[in-house]
Formats: structure tokens, C-alpha cells, sequence
């Protein structure tokens, strides 16, 4: 009874297309003969070569050596080309695997049909299915597989980069190989003082300037959408495009815009308090005031975002519940406390976790507003407004400290990550979404 799908498996299994051609499926079995087979010669002629590179990193780099009698640089084994390389390679064999294991299955329905009595799918009702059927899927395969090679493979790239010794200036290949440390560069970043000082300050200031430029945005938002709405309030459309001007224009044009405004020396604003008697400001010069400053930029910037956003929110609670607690006596306040405020943070609390999570990787407000300076005199390339994202990008194409940039990176992923995931799982948003739907 199982004559027919075993052998279609066992055929498959030994090439991938054999299956297919014993069920009679001609197309579809050549297609999968060509395919295997070069897959096959591809993987005999690379994953070997593959694994040898991604596990030594190369066995010797650039190096004076006598050809002919002459003295020459001689091209030696590139680390970070061999790292890349390798793991290409190994996700190659993955999308492979996976493939020949689809294979597999197909050649075994196909041989279950048959002792059924049935007719497998020839090549053209296959792509009437696929394309019918499971278009979803067939759609979706190519923007994974682009996922994959241009998100996935960079992330798993740069956290294997943490694990080695790859750094300017005594590591950079060709000249000089790589290798691999373990955790030497974890252990760098919490226990060496003049990179541990470095980086709880920085964090400390990333986790600070996440809250405050979360809480003041979104709070901010309400409170403006709130007078918007309010009754008796006139012009309001016109209220509405005068506060979204900032998020329209480009944030490139207004942090530039505003950097010049609170210039030290000859900026607007200190401009306006000594016209009035007054003493100038350190707006970006002083650590305290540059982050200060930090802060209400971002409140220019993002308030518009939120207030947007519970403007939309407000126009769905129904006036019924307003009118209950007019009747039952409750004041402006306690209105708000009870009534707008839980529908406020029902509907945008995914919301609220996003632009925390955004806040933490702020790189354009800081590094086109302060550039992370002011320069702390003990920090390790880095200011006292650097976030760990711009620590990071200093550290990457300034310094070139390419290990301990990855090790950041990863730090910044998981506290992101984790906050995320946890917070987002506790809110009525996700604990309740059947009620909306």
C-alpha cells in the first residue's frame, strides 16, 4: 500500500527531483533535478572552504615575500571577507535544506495520491495552486528571502563581530588578521574603568532621555489635543495646522534650524534674553543645559506626533459617558481621570512602548542637534549627550572600534527587546484586543 510514496521519498531524499520524475511530474522533476544538482555542486565546492574560514578567520594576512627575487606584498587571508563568505553560505545551506525537505514531502503526497487512484498535479495545475491557493505564501517568499540576506544576515553578522578582536588599529584586515576572543569584549565594556565608566554613563543618560522624551511628547500631545477639543475653542482647524508645522517640515531643516537658534554666541535666543537684560544661556555647551535643551527640541518635534494621534483617539469615545458623569456630578478632572485618559491609554499604549523604543535610538535629534557633545574629558569617545546608539556610530566610523561597537549593539537590541515584548504583553491593548474586533 505505501509502495508508491515510499519510493518517491527515498528517491527524493537521494536527489532532489527524482521523486517528482518517478511520479510522472516531468517538468517539475527536471526543474528540481537542475536545481539539486547544482546546489550539490556548489555546496562540494564551498561549504568546506565556508566552515574553514568562518572557524580560523584566515591563517595568514598581508606579508613581504620574494617572488623572482624580488621583494612584494603578497595579498593574505581577508578575516572579515571570510566571516562574511562563510555565513552567506551557511544560510544558502539552510534555504536548502529547507527545500530539499519541501521536496521530500511533495514526492511522498504525490506517490500517496497515486496509490489513492488520484493523478499527482502536473506543472501548470502546481502553479495554479501556488499562485491561487497559496498566494499568500508564494508572495511572501521573496521579500523573506530578501529579509533574510539584508536584515537577518547583518544582525547575525554584526553579533558574531562581537565575539572577536576586530579593531582599529592592530586588527584591520588585510594587514592584520581577526580572531576570536569569546566574550573578551563584554567583559572590556563592564570591567575595564575607562570603558565601564564610559558606558553606564552613557546608558544611564539613553534610559533617562527614553523616559523623558516619552513621558513629555506623548503627555504633552494629550494636553494640547485636549484644549484643541475643547468647547468654545474657535479656528480650530487652523489651531491644528499651525502645531503639526514642525512634524511636516523635515527633521533634518529644523534641528539644523535649531541648533543655530540656541548657539552659545550668537544664537536668536540668547540674542533676545540680553536684549532684555538678561544673561545668555550654555544651551550646548554645558552637559546639564545640552541635555536639557535635548529635551525640549524633542518636545517641538514630537508633541505634534501625539497630539495627532489622541485627537484621533478622543473623536471615538462616545458622549454618553461624559453626559453619565455630568449627571452623577463629576468635575472637569475627574471626567478626565476616569473617562478620557483609560480610552486614551487603551488605544496607544502600543503606541506610547513604540516611541520609548524609538527614543532609545534617537540618533538624529541628538547627533544633528549636540553631535553627543558636549566632550566629557573621562568618557571613551563620547559626550555627555550621546546616546548609546551615537556612542555606537562614533565608535564604528570614527574610532573604528568595530568589536566593541557590535557588543554595544547587541546591548541596545536586548534592553529594547525585552522592554517591548514585556511591556507590550501587560497592556489592555494586547490583553483585550478580541473585545475590539
Amino acid at each position: 500500500m505505501r509502495q508508491h510514496r515510499m519510493t518517491a521519498a527515498v528517491l527524493s531524499a537521494i536527489c532532489m527531483g527524482l521523486g517528482q520524475l518517478y511520479n510522472r511530474q516531468w517538468i517539475k522533476g527536471i526543474i528540481l533535478l537542475i536545481v539539486g544538482v547544482s546546489s550539490l555542486y556548489y555546496f562540494i565546492n564551498n561549504l568546506g572552504d565556508a566552515i574553514w574560514g568562518m572557524v580560523t578567520l584566515g591563517e595568514q594576512g598581508s606579508h613581504l615575500e620574494k617572488v623572482n627575487g624580488l621583494t612584494q606584498m603578497v595579498a593574505g587571508d581577508h578575516s572579515i571577507n571570510l566571516l562574511i563568505e562563510g555565513l552567506i553560505t551557511l544560510i544558502m545551506l539552510a534555504l536548502f535544506l529547507i527545500g530539499y525537505y519541501a521536496n521530500i514531502k511533495n514526492a511522498y503526497n504525490a506517490g500517496k495520491q497515486r496509490e489513492q487512484g488520484l493523478t499527482p498535479n502536473n506543472f501548470r495545475q502546481t502553479l495554479y495552486y501556488m499562485f491561487e491557493w497559496k498566494f499568500a505564501q508564494s508572495f511572501l517568499t521573496l521579500p523573506a528571502i530578501g529579509i533574510l540576506f539584508f536584515t537577518v544576515m547583518p544582525i547575525i553578522f554584526m553579533i558574531m563581530l562581537a565575539f572577536t578582536n576586530y579593531s582599529a588599529p592592530n586588527n584591520l584586515p588585510p594587514a592584520n588578521l581577526v580572531d576570536w576572543v569569546g566574550f573578551k569584549t563584554f567583559n572590556n565594556l563592564v570591567a575595564l574603568k575607562s570603558w565601564s565608566h564610559t558606558f553606564f554613563g552613557v546608558l544611564t543618560w539613553t534610559i533617562i532621555w527614553a523616559v523623558l522624551a516619552t513621558v513629555t511628547t506623548y503627555f504633552g500631545g494629550v494636553l494640547v489635543a485636549l484644549l484643541i477639543q475643547q468647547k468654545g475653542i474657535r479656528f480650530k482647524g487652523v489651531w491644528r495646522v499651525i502645531l503639526i508645522v514642525p512634524y511636516a517640515i523635515p527633521q533634518l531643516i529644523s534641528l539644523l534650524v535649531m541648533r543655530n537658534m540656541f548657539n552659545g554666541q550668537f544664537g536668536p535666543i540668547n540674542q533676545y534674553l540680553r536684549y532684555f537684560g538678561l544673561e545668555g544661556l550654555p544651551w550646548l555647551t554645558d552637559p546639564i543645559w545640552a541635555k536639557v535643551t535635548v529635551i525640549i527640541v524633542n518636545m517641538w518635534v514630537g508633541i505634534p506626533v501625539s497630539m495627532l494621534l489622541v485627537m484621533s483617539v478622543l473623536t471615538t469615545i462616545p458622549k454618553d459617558l461624559y453626559e453619565a458623569a455630568d449627571v452623577d456630578g463629576a468635575s472637569g478632572f475627574q471626567k478626565f481621570k476616569i473617562i478620557t485618559l483609560p480610552m486614551i491609554m487603551f488605544s496607544t499604549a502600543p503606541v506610547l512602548i513604540t516611541q520609548f523604543a524609538g527614543n532609545i535610538n534617537n540618533f538624529n535629534l541628538i547627533f544633528l542637534l549636540t553631535n553627543g557633545n558636549p566632550v566629557v574629558g573621562d568618557y571613551q569617545y563620547a559626550g555627555a549627550t550621546d546616546l548609546l546608539v551615537t556612542w555606537l556610530y562614533k565608535l564604528t566610523l570614527d574610532q573604528q572600534r568595530y568589536s566593541m561597537a557590535s557588543a554595544i549593539g547587541i546591548i541596545i537590541f536586548m534592553i529594547i527587546a525585552t522592554f517591548s515584548i514585556y511591556n507590550y504583553r501587560r497592556t489592555r491593548s494586547f490583553k483585550e484586543e478580541d473585545m475590539i474586533q
